[in-house]
């Protein structure tokens, strides 16, 4: 009886520890630059999608190897990792959002996303915002005095006592550079289509291929070689795209 108490008391003490572990202790999350369905870096944009649907739901979200703060540079396990896996089915596109610790342990698990869309980037685009629906399931508020709970501590070795000196200010927080911004000349001329619109030049040729998303005046867009994002800021049209991993702006013209 004993025995039986003793074993009890310990698996109720790791559910606890394991519950503690969730996603309102992190603040940030790392994306990769492909998953691993994919052949190509950033295909169809979805790891670009990845990270504005983490931000709209309260993340700071990171693809690849793009600047980040110093909190999370040197210690990976103070974010969480994003992972998209996709499951093969016949005519329907299926996706599921995983976002793991740095030990690999699953601490979110999204819904089964689906699309029945026939164009790869459509089907893309809605199953992953489907598979993201079910955050909107979970009350996520990032709590700073839970994340050192939730890390791994390294052992220190033993040392003799030493005396106190104060800690050092801490560095500040490196903000990225703002893109410098070119002007595409002529102007663009919207065609609607089914997910969202083509822009056309006088040529006429199609410049780029405009995805609707759940924020207005922002798109997905795509160019056949590059991937980006296209919205409107201050009454203007800006295509921003990732080059050589550095962030690049074009004003565009366009008239719909």
């Amino acid at each position: 009886m004993k025995l039986y108490t003793i074993f009890l008391a310990l698996l109720l003490f790791t559910a606890t520890a394991f519950s503690q572990n969730t996603i309102n202790n992190y603040k940030y999350v790392l994306v990769p630059e492909r998953f691993d369905f994919f052949k190509a870096d950033n295909q169809y944009g979805l790891n670009t999608l990845t990270k504005l649907l983490l931000n709209e739901k309260g993340f700071t979200a990171f693809v690849g190897n793009e600047e980040m703060p110093p909190e999370v540079a040197t210690n990976k396990c103070g974010a969480l990792r994003a992972e998209v896996v996709q499951k093969k089915g016949l005519f329907v596109t299926n996706l599921t959002l995983l976002l793991k610790d740095c030990q690999g342990n699953i601490i979110f698990k999204s819904k089964e996303g689906k699309s029945r869309e026939k164009e790869f980037q459509a089907a893309y685009d809605l199953a992953l915002r489907d598979a993201f629906t079910s955050l909107n399931d979970v009350d996520y508020k990032y709590d700073s005095t839970a994340t050192t709970q939730a890390l791994p501590q390294p052992q220190q070795p033993a040392v003799a006592p030493a005396v106190a000196t104060p800690p050092p200010a801490p560095a500040p927080a490196q903000v990225p550079a703002a893109p410098a911004v070119t002007e595409t000349t002529g102007t663009l001329y919207a065609q609607p289509t089914p997910t969202g619109y083509q822009l056309i030049d006088t040529t006429p040729q199609k410049v780029l291929t405009l995805f609707k998303t759940s924020m207005q005046d922002h798109f997905i867009a795509e160019n056949g070689g590059t991937n980006g994002i296209v919205f409107k800021k201050d009454g203007e049209w800006f295509f921003e795209y990732y080059k050589d991993n550095k962030l690049t702006s074009q004003k565009l013209q366009i008239k719909f």
